[in-house]
């Protein structure tokens, strides 16, 4: 096990350790720097797309293929209980949205690609599932990445909008989708 995985694990369980003993609202929400206006803060930075990364099927998936639509890439593995609750939001939220411009892209950070098409065949995910488990450059693009799952929201412009750290209700992720659709 790598050492990046066993600092996510101690991380992951410190987290729990802090919500279990401390008294911490949440509400579900993101570390959002979407403004009123419908758009993302001008501090915002621009996303890296220029990745190729394969999908389930073993093709090469551009993400710089996506620009001009707005675009939730999820950092997710199947053994991930957080994780599996997310995915039919995910799905749910890519047929409500697909004709309006969104993409929802599921990066699986450490699971075997053969694992991962009887894995969304069952959890019907309509959206790229993508095999990111020997991709550190891309979960470091978009990281730091020590726990999983990870939602990152991104404009038609290409400008990184909103971090998802940790499982998030379907209505949190599209309030926020609808901003920039």
């Amino acid at each position: 096990m790598s050492t990046r995985w066993l600092l996510a694990i101690a991380a992951a369980v410190a987290f729990v350790v802090l919500v279990t003993w401390l008294p911490i609202e949440r509400d579900g929400s993101s570390s959002s720097s979407l403004t009123s206006a419908g758009g993302c803060s001008a501090g915002a930075k621009a996303a890296n797309l220029d990745f190729t990364i394969k999908d389930m099927d073993g093709r090469d998936v551009r993400l710089a293929g996506f620009k001009g639509k707005v675009v939730l890439i999820n950092f997710w593995a199947t053994w991930c209980s957080p994780c599996l609750v997310e995915i039919p939001s995910f799905v749910e939220l890519q047929a409500k949205y697909r004709d309006q411009g969104l993409v929802i892209v599921g990066i699986s950070v450490d699971d075997p690609i053969e694992k991962l098409k009887p894995f969304a065949q069952e959890f019907q995910m309509n959206y790229p599932v993508l095999a990111g488990s020997d991709r550190n450059d891309v979960q470091e693009a978009y990281g730091p990445i020590l726990g999983i799952p990870v939602s990152v929201l991104i404009s038609r412009n290409g400008l990184v909008c909103s971090r998802f750290v940790g499982g998030a209700s379907k209505q949190a992720f599209e309030r926020e989708i609808r901003a920039l659709l």
